[in-house]
């Protein structure tokens, strides 16, 4: 019995070994960062601002690699099929981690064998109008739609994108009939606003916020519990009696399925670092962007809550594309 417990305590104590001397060599090379979504956009921005000082507190380079297309599936793909050593990671989004299981019927990836590393930041959408007379605020929109049953069109980045299912939210939260309009890109429905062909657009803060600037595009209400120092006078969808309708562009970190537990924690301490840093924190800022809260646990809590949200609007819009 004794020497059972020694053999047992000694396979242990090898492994425990090993798992360690792992965690100090690694990285020892470049990360590679997919980005799901092309250069320029929320994603793609935050990506390299998170993967810069990423690569500072790991002492080497994270070189970003944009893989765009299929609402990210294809970006999903490749880290699926990456070897599980650290060596190359995701930005994944709600579309790649929660949204696209729902919307496809087949999928090349399996977004539960994915191995989380944490959650990462998240930019909140804002609402905005262009040519609805009269209305100034959340309130006065939903009862202008109500007054004018499909008589509102929405201009989006296409079937399943995140703006679109945020008006499929905005529905199902106010009651209320509204058109979609999809269009081949984010950039694409919001000049759409800008031109007047469609009413109402939604997306990340950074992006609509220059052209409300420019007076081109009515703010309403950013989709969040709190308000932005971004736009500190833009009220969110919570104090304008819609509370259910919150959502944003989320990343979180995640690797290869079967990547070691030593790789991960590594990954997690120097992401917390770095999201700590007061440069970075700022940057963010500016552009509206927060930082979430790290590790794999508070990553775990936010996908579940996530899936059981989407999925209920996806079933009630019945949106699927394939």
């Amino acid at each position: 019995m004794r020497k059972r417990l020694r053999a047992v305590v000694l396979v242990l104590s090898c492994g425990l070994a090993a798992t360690l001397a792992v965690a100090q060599s690694y990285p020892a090379k470049p990360i590679r960062l997919i980005i799901p979504f092309g250069a320029g956009g929320i994603t793609d921005v935050a990506g390299r601002l998170v993967g810069q000082h990423l690569g500072e507190e790991l002492k080497q380079q994270v070189v970003i690699d944009n893989r765009a297309g299929a609402g990210g599936a294809i970006a999903a793909q490749a880290l699926a099929q990456a070897a599980p050593d650290g060596y190359t990671l995701l930005l994944g989004t709600v579309g790649t981690q929660v949204v696209n299981k729902m919307l496809y019927s087949k999928l090349a990836y399996d977004p539960a064998t994915l191995t989380p590393v944490s959650l990462v930041s998240n930019s909140p959408y804002v609402l905005a109008v262009n040519g609805v007379d009269g209305v100034r605020d959340l309130q006065g929109l939903v009862a202008y739609a109500k007054a004018h049953p499909g008589a509102l069109n929405f201009g989006s980045a296409g079937n399943g994108s995140s703006p679109h299912l945020g008006i499929e939210l905005f529905k199902l939260a106010s009651g209320t009939q509204i058109v979609h309009v999809p269009f081949k890109s984010g950039a694409e429905a919001v000049n759409a606003a800008l031109s007047g062909q469609v009413q109402i657009v939604i997306d990340a803060l950074p992006v609509i916020l220059p052209h409300a600037k420019a007076g081109r595009l009515k703010l309403l209400a950013i989709a969040d519990e709190q308000r932005n120092p971004a736009a500190p006078q833009l009220a969110t969808t919570t104090e304008q009696k819609l509370p259910d309708f919150k959502i944003g562009s989320w990343n979180a970190l995640v690797a290869p399925p079967g990547t070691p537990a030593a790789q991960v924690e590594v990954l997690n301490a120097a992401l917390a670092r770095a999201m700590a840093r007061p440069a970075l924190v700022a940057r963010l800022a500016e552009m509206g962007i927060e930082p979430m809260q790290t590790g794999v646990p508070a990553y775990l809590a936010h996908a579940q809550r996530e899936t059981v949200k989407w999925s209920r609007v996806i079933q009630a819009a019945g949106t699927k594309l394939d």
